[in-house]
């Protein structure tokens, strides 16, 4: 599973000669820029190019998470209407800024602020702990909950009512791990420190407290896993045509 969010920024590779850090100023090998000087002495390259690759990097995530909205429903329009009438993508973009702030402790609380800013504008709560994946796509949104601890993979698809939650008060893992390109129906709760594999699906008002193979469909209350039946063979993918035929005597 890729589930991982996207980072900030980069990584921007240095200035060719840049290992000589008590180098003296002068033009910097990257175009002939002039280096910086700390009161150290040390050389310090320029900060625009690192600028650049995280406004670059922000501005892709964002255009995925647009995309996306504009993909999976069919009612969407334009972009425009996606990032301006979609509250789904609105706490999404809201969780990346407030687990940006979680990473540092020092920002915990402002971050769980954002958190409980779009949780009053959308109806969705998303904890700023949680690592969300690339391309989540919530539809309709109101009373979606994902808890603490909780994964989600790239291109999982949420709908409305939707709870990845917990089945306890106690510290550490405890809530669940979504794979890739899950979808998980309207009103269904996935609780616990379950995993939920890749390509499943979780039904509509389902609740699921055991893992899900990758493929599978999770129905009912307690849910039951359906497991990925086997693809039926056509007759004209039969090569020979004697398996046909059916004798009697």
């Amino acid at each position: 599973m890729t589930g991982v969010l996207p980072r900030a920024s980069r990584p921007v590779p240095p200035l060719q000669g840049a290992g000589a850090s008590t180098r003296a100023a002068g033009p910097a090998d990257d175009g002939g820029a002039p280096a910086r000087k700390r009161a150290g002495g040390r050389d310090v390259a320029p900060s625009g190019r690192s600028r650049v690759s995280r406004l670059r990097s922000v501005w892709s995530t964002v255009r995925e998470d647009l995309e996306v909205a504009r993909q999976r429903d069919p009612a969407a329009r334009s972009l425009l209407e996606v990032a301006l009438a979609y509250p789904g993508v609105h706490a999404v973009w809201a969780y990346r800024v407030a687990h940006t702030m979680w990473r540092n402790p020092a920002l915990r609380l402002p971050a769980r602020l954002v958190s409980q800013l779009a949780r009053f504008v959308t109806g969705i709560e998303i904890h700023p702990g949680a690592t969300i994946g690339r391309r989540l796509f919530i539809d309709h949104g109101m009373g979606v909950v994902v808890g603490e601890t909780t994964v989600v993979g790239d291109d999982v698809l949420l709908f409305h009512g939707t709870t990845l939650g917990g089945r306890s008060m106690t510290k550490g893992k405890r809530h669940p791990t979504i794979g890739d390109r899950v979808t998980v129906g309207a009103g269904a709760k996935v609780l616990g420190p379950i995993w939920v594999g890749d390509d499943a699906q979780v039904g509509a008002n389902a609740v699921v407290v055991k893992d899900v193979p990758p493929g599978a469909v999770a129905v009912g209350v307690p849910a039951t896993i359906r497991l990925p039946q086997p693809p039926a063979r056509h007759p004209q993918s039969v090569e020979d045509p004697s398996q046909l035929i059916e004798y009697v005597i």
